[in-house]
């Protein structure tokens, strides 16, 4: 149903932290917060009590640096076994090795704490409509490690540039067009008003090239299109 609220789950070994995040969301319509914990075993335990009782939980906010199950480790635990789950990192570090570590556990999104709370907001409706976010600083470095490296280390090895790319011939010239805008980090409203296109169409496109790219979400389309030299 479309006034579903969105519900979050905040994991964070600071409670001052959780309860900052927890005024920010306070007053925020369509946004519930449905669960709390302070390390990745405990966050495991409360999504399984949520699946259980059928309350369920659309995205968690994952601290990097806990003891005993990082957030890491924990981003990589949600994605295998609560798949319908989304994933937003947030720490106060800003160091490629949490970002590249973050996006190959599977997180769509990595936010440092510092961000404005509109940010946050903002952030968490784009993961939850299938749409990425990215620390601005964190992208760009990590689109230079993309350019430097060949890729996020532990992802698919990417064919040649100027090789045979057989994995981008599934797509259509607009989905090609789709992805080639999705790598420049626009959204669907900008990749909307430069394809002339609809945004519900733009949707459909994205929902396609992830579909038959076999890829989780927007930041691993990025990845993607880097490594295929788009």
């Amino acid at each position: 149903m479309p006034d579903t609220p969105i519900r979050v789950m905040f994991v964070d070994d600071q409670e001052l932290i959780r309860t900052g995040f927890r005024l920010v969301l306070l007053g925020e319509p369509g946004i519930e917060v449905v669960a709390e914990a302070n390390d990745g075993v405990t966050a495991l335990a409360q999504l399984e009590r949520l699946a259980g009782a059928e309350t369920g939980c659309d995205i968690v906010l994952m601290d990097v640096r806990m003891p005993g199950m990082n957030g890491i480790e924990a981003t990589r635990a949600v994605v295998e076994r609560f798949p319908e789950v989304q994933v937003l990192v947030l720490t106060t570090f800003d160091l490629d090795e949490y970002a590249t570590g973050a996006i190959q556990a599977g997180a769509s999104g990595f936010l440092l704490k510092d961000a404005r709370p509109t940010e946050l907001v903002d952030a968490i409706r784009r993961v939850v409509s299938g749409d990425a976010a990215m620390a601005p600083s964190v992208t760009k470095r990590l689109m230079e490690q993309l350019r430097v490296s060949g890729g996020v280390p532990g992802a698919p090895a990417a064919a040649p540039v100027d090789g045979p790319r057989a994995e981008l011939e599934v797509l259509t010239e607009r989905e090609l067009d789709v992805l080639r805008l999705i790598a420049e980090g626009k959204n669907n409203g900008e990749i909307s008003g430069e394809l002339f296109l609809s945004e519900s169409t733009v949707k459909t496109h994205v929902g396609r090239v992830l579909a038959k790219l076999q890829l989780r979400d927007r930041v691993h389309a990025v990845i993607f299109a880097k490594q295929h030299g788009l």
